[in-house]
């Protein structure tokens, strides 16, 4: 019998479907769902969000997004509504920071949504930092250490 020193089967070698950057018709919501956003990750599929109608709901990623579709805290997704559980949500959709920022030039989203525009280029922020036992003016030569 062989070996099998190969690095996985016929859907590794089938690849990923890469369509991220392909533009998609926005989604609106319907009746059963709500518009949120990510106060906080929980870990094992669950997320905290905080839905634009003021509650606070426990919610959980559905399979086609769970390795698929990061979702970060501050996003704006889609959830579904339960019927009999109004504390629990499932996430149906996670909208990019562009669908996002249509939904609230439209008036789905309130004025007071935050739309994380700079997600991960907090470059400008560390402009203001400034350290207390540096000088300019003293400068310590190599050999006085």
């Amino acid at each position: 019998m062989p070996k099998n020193k190969g690095k996985g089967g016929k859907n590794r070698r089938r690849g990923k479907n890469e369509n991220e950057n392909e533009k998609r018709e926005l989604v609106f919501k319907e009746d059963g769902q709500e518009y949120a956003q990510v106060t906080k990750m929980l870990g094992n599929g669950r997320l905290e969000a905080m839905c634009f109608d003021g509650v606070k709901r426990l919610c959980h990623i559905r399979g086609k997004l769970r390795k698929k579709v990061w979702i970060n805290g501050g996003d704006i997704i889609l959830l579904g509504l339960r019927d009999y559980q109004d504390t629990k949500a499932d996430v149906i959709l996670k909208y990019t920071a562009d669908e996002a920022r249509n939904l609230k030039a439209y008036g789905e989203l309130p004025e007071s949504a935050k739309i994380n525009e700079n997600a991960g280029m907090d470059d400008e922020l560390d402009e203001n930092i400034t350290f207390d036992n540096f000088d300019d003016e003293e400068e310590d030569d190599i050999d006085d250490i």
